[in-house]
C-alpha cells in the first residue's frame, strides 16, 4: 500500500516496467497506462493526503479515475494491487475491494476477482508474481500462493498453497510445475536490485 511519496514513485516505476512502457506501446495502449497512473495517483491521495485542504483534489482525482474506469471497462478499486501491476488489454475486469493481490500481477481481459454470493468481504488473497489468464474467475475466501499461473477460463474457488505451479479448469486443479516464471515481469525485483 502506498504510504509516502517514495512508495508512490516506486509503484509507478514498477508498473511502468511490468507494463513494458515505451513510446511504441504507449500509442497502442494509452488508456490502460493512463488508468494505471490514475489508480496509483488516487491511492497516493487517499492514503497520504488527509487534511481538509486536499479534499477537493481527492474528489476530482476520484471522479477522473471512475470516469476513465467506466470508459475502458475496469472496475478496480484502489489499494488492492501491489507494485508491478500489468494489464495488457482493455476489457472488462472486475475486482472486489476486499481482495488483496501482491507484487507483479499480470491481469488479462474479462477477469473477475470476487466474493462468494452474499459474503461481501470474503475475497481472495493472491500472492506475488501471479499470472491470471483471460476470463479467469477467482472468488471466495481463498489464498493463492506466489508464482502461480492461472489458465484462461479457469474457475478458482479453493486455495492453492503450493508456489510455482500452473492451475486451470473449472473447478481449477494443478496442471503443471511451471508456474508464472517467464510470463510475469518481476518488476519489483529489478527495482530492488537497482537500489
Amino acid at each position: 500500500m502506498i504510504q509516502s511519496r517514495e512508495d508512490y514513485n516506486f509503484y509507478i516505476e514498477a508498473d511502468r516496467i511490468a507494463f513494458g512502457f515505451d513510446r511504441e506501446s504507449f500509442w497502442i495502449r494509452p488508456d490502460v497506462w493512463k488508468f494505471q497512473m490514475m489508480l496509483r495517483k488516487l491511492e497516493y491521495c487517499l492514503n497520504c493526503r488527509k487534511s481538509r485542504f486536499w479534499k477537493p483534489w481527492i474528489l476530482l482525482t476520484r471522479f477522473r479515475f471512475y470516469r476513465l474506469s467506466r470508459r475502458i471497462g475496469f472496475s478496480i478499486p484502489p489499494n488492492v494491487f501491489g507494485p508491478g501491476l500489468s494489464i495488457p488489454h482493455i476489457g472488462t475486469i472486475v475486482v472486489n475491494p476486499w481482495a488483496r493481490v501482491g507484487e507483479n500481477c499480470r491481469l488479462h481481459v474479462c477477469v473477475t476477482i470476487g466474493t462468494e454470493a452474499g459474503l461481501g468481504n470474503q475475497a481472495p488473497t493472491i500472492g506475488n508474481n501471479v499470472f491470471i489468464g483471460p476470463e479467469a474467475k477467482v472468488y471466495g475466501k481463498i489464498i493463492i500462493a506466489d508464482d502461480i499461473a492461472i489458465g484462461a477460463n479457469s474457475v478458482v474457488n479453493k486455495s492453492f498453497l503450493e508456489p510455482g505451479i500452473g492451475i486451470a479448469g473449472a473447478p481449477a486443479v494443478k496442471i503443471n510445475e511451471k508456474g508464472s516464471k517467464g510470463i510475469v515481469t518481476r518488476a519489483t525485483d529489478k527495482l530492488k536490485r537497482k537500489r
